[in-house]
C-alpha cells in the first residue's frame, strides 16, 4: 500500500494506493481544508481514524512549498514539515517530500490523452524536456527533464519571479501594483486565485468600464475572484472578460517564458485550479498570444505542445506514481 498526498495552501489530498503488477488503484481518499490544521500529521491522524489505514510501504507528498534537505516550509500555511518526522509518524522509512509542482509534472506522465485540451494543434510531436505551469491558491512551475529515455521531475520557485510586462497596458499594470507591493510584483500575484481579483480592481481604478451590480454586494466570505469569473463567463461584463482576458495573456506569456528557460521542445503542461474553470477564455487564443509572443523564437514556440490537463487530482496521481516507482 502507498499514501499519497497533495498539500496545498487551500486544501490538503490525501490517498492510499493499492499497488497490482504495476497498477496503481485507489483504496481509500479524503479531502481536508488545510487551514482547519496546525500541522501535516494532524491532518494524516484524522485521516488514519477515516480509513482504518492498513500497514502503508511508501509514502510521498506533493507540497507547495520548497524542499530542501528533506525539509519544507509550506509558502501559503504556518506549517513544517520533515521527512524524518514523517517517517517517524508514519512508521515507515520510505518516505518523500516533493515540490507540489514536481508531483504535478511527474503526474502529467501518467494521464491519458482524453484528460487534456490542446491549445497548439499545429505543433509537432518532439521528444526532448517538458514544462509545467500551475496556477491555483498560488503558481507553481517545474519542468520535466528527459535524458533521453525517461522524465525526471525538477521543481522550482519560478513563480515568484518579476512580472514583466508585455503590453503598454501591463506596463500600466505593474507601475499600479508596486503601489500596492512596492518590495517586489512577483507573477504570482497576478497568476493566482486572488490574482484574477487584483487584476479587476486594476480595471476599475484604471476607469476600463464601469462595475457591474453582481460585484457590487458581494456576499461575506464569498470568493471574489470566482465571483469574476462567473460574471465574465456567464453575464459576458466587458469589465470582467477584460480581468479574465488580461489574465490569460499574462499566464501565456510567463508560459512561453518557462518554455525557453526550460527548452520544453517535448511540450508544455498547464495544471491548476484555475485553468479548466476559465478553458473558454483561454482556448480563445489569448493565452497563446502571450505564450508566441518572444520575438525571435516565435517559431520555436509555434512547435511546442501545449496542453491544459483536465485533472485535479494530477499531483496526488504524481506523488504516488513516485513513491511506487522507487520502492
Amino acid at each position: 500500500m502507498i499514501m499519497a498526498g497533495d498539500i496545498g495552501g487551500t486544501k490538503t489530498n490525501l490517498a492510499l494506493f493499492k499497488y497490482k503488477e504495476n497498477r496503481l488503484s485507489v483504496h481509500a481518499q479524503h479531502h481536508f481544508p488545510s487551514r482547519e490544521f496546525s500541522t501535516l500529521d494532524e491532518v494524516i491522524t484524522l485521516f488514519k481514524e477515516k480509513t482504518s489505514m492498513p500497514h502503508i510501504d511508501a509514502a510521498c507528498f506533493g507540497i507547495a512549498g520548497p524542499v530542501i534537505e528533506g525539509r519544507c516550509r509550506t509558502t501559503n500555511l504556518p506549517w513544517d514539515i520533515t521527512t524524518s518526522g514523517l517517517q517517524e509518524h508514519l512508521g515507515i522509512q520510505k518516505v518523500r517530500l516533493l515540490n507540489d509542482l514536481e508531483a504535478t509534472a511527474y503526474g502529467m506522465l501518467y494521464l491519458p490523452d482524453d484528460e487534456f485540451v490542446d491549445l497548439n494543434p499545429k505543433a509537432r510531436l518532439m521528444g526532448g524536456n517538458r514544462a509545467v505551469i500551475a496556477a491555483g491558491t498560488g503558481l507553481g512551475e517545474a519542468m520535466l527533464y528527459y535524458d533521453g529515455t525517461a522524465y525526471h521531475p525538477i521543481g522550482s520557485e519560478g513563480g515568484h519571479s518579476d512580472f514583466a510586462p508585455l503590453t503598454p497596458q501591463q506596463d500600466a499594470l505593474l507601475q499600479w501594483m508596486r503601489n500596492r507591493y512596492p518590495g517586489h510584483v512577483s507573477f504570482e500575484r497576478i497568476l493566482s486565485g486572488p490574482g484574477i481579483y487584483t487584476l479587476y480592481e486594476y480595471l476599475v481604478e484604471s476607469g476600463f468600464s464601469a462595475e457591474p451590480s453582481s460585484m457590487l454586494n458581494i456576499p461575506e466570505g464569498k470568493d471574489r475572484s470566482a465571483m469574476v469569473s462567473e460574471c465574465a463567463l456567464k453575464e459576458h461584463n466587458p469589465l470582467c472578460m477584460e480581468a479574465l482576458r488580461l489574465f490569460a495573456e499574462i499566464y501565456g506569456a510567463e508560459a512561453g517564458n518557462l518554455a525557453l528557460k526550460t527548452m520544453s521542445l517535448g511540450g508544455v503542461y498547464i495544471g491548476g485550479g484555475i485553468a479548466p474553470k476559465i478553458l473558454p477564455v483561454l482556448a480563445n487564443n489569448h493565452f497563446m498570444n502571450g505564450f508566441l509572443s518572444k520575438g525571435r523564437f516565435n517559431e520555436m514556440l509555434q512547435a511546442m505542445q501545449v496542453k491544459i490537463s483536465l485533472n485535479s487530482e494530477t499531483a496526488l496521481l504524481g506523488a504516488a506514481h513516485f513513491a511506487f516507482d522507487r520502492l
